[in-house]
């Protein structure tokens, strides 16, 4: 834990290279166009399923129906934001995640050769793919949120995709997919650890946004330390 922590703390010694800025600033917004998007379209679909006004009896019609129904929706929206947030913040951070990796090896690790970058199609398709499978888990977990257990949930489900994902990504870029799947498989007790130690963070608004440029550059070190390298 203590050189999970080191790793961590290299990584927000370097958060001022433009190239950490830049990603964080087209992940936020992105995320924000996104969280709108879906905002938007769940408002536009109480307004088509719910009428205009209800007649109730001894009562009388009620105009204001769909206005109230509408504005009882805005909290189910800000706790649905804060929970797709994550593997919102994630997914596209993912789909930059070479650039990070490219600089924190710059800054750290001049002498290694250049790293096979993903191309753009295959990027998008691994960020949709992580990002349903984020929101299926999610999903499945929802009913255990509104437990005693629910931050231990969230950190441990989350922590374990943010895991799996980002350490198999990293490794790609210098391994090819068995090897990187073997090299994940070998430290995957490490890896889990350093994604728990990004999902819990990321359960903070705001912070949320910054966390998984951190992530990212904390899971290079992290791979490079494991011997990432000595297996390529």
């Amino acid at each position: 834990m203590a050189a999970l922590v080191a790793d961590f703390l290299k990584s927000v010694a370097q958060f001022r290279d433009r190239r950490f800025l830049r990603v964080l600033l087209i992940g936020v917004l992105l995320t924000l166009a996104l969280l709108v998007a879906i905002s938007a379209l769940v408002l536009i679909f109480v307004a088509w399923i719910v009428p205009d006004a209800i007649t109730l009896p001894w009562i009388g019609r009620i105009s204001f129906f769909e206005a109230a129904v509408s504005w009882a929706a805005v909290p189910v929206l800000v706790l649905l934001s804060s929970v797709l947030m994550v593997p919102v913040a994630s997914a596209f951070t993912g789909l930059f995640l070479d650039e990070i990796a490219d600089a924190v090896e710059a800054e750290h690790h001049p002498h290694l050769p250049p790293a096979r970058h993903v191309k753009l199609g295959e990027a998008i398709g691994e960020t949709l793919r992580f990002f349903g499978l984020m929101i299926l888990a999610n999903t499945l977990a929802l009913v255990l949120y509104f437990t005693p257990l629910a931050p231990f949930v969230f950190w441990g489900l989350n922590g374990f995709l943010l895991g799996r994902e980002y350490s198999q990504m990293m490794a790609q870029r210098r391994l090819d997919r068995p090897s990187a799947a073997a090299f994940r498989r070998k430290n995957r007790l490490t890896f889990f650890a350093a994604g728990v130690m990004m999902a819990i963070p990321l359960s903070v608004p705001i912070l949320n946004l910054i966390v998984p440029i951190l992530g990212a550059a904390t899971f290079t070190h992290t791979a490079h330390r494991m011997g990432l390298t000595q297996r390529a």
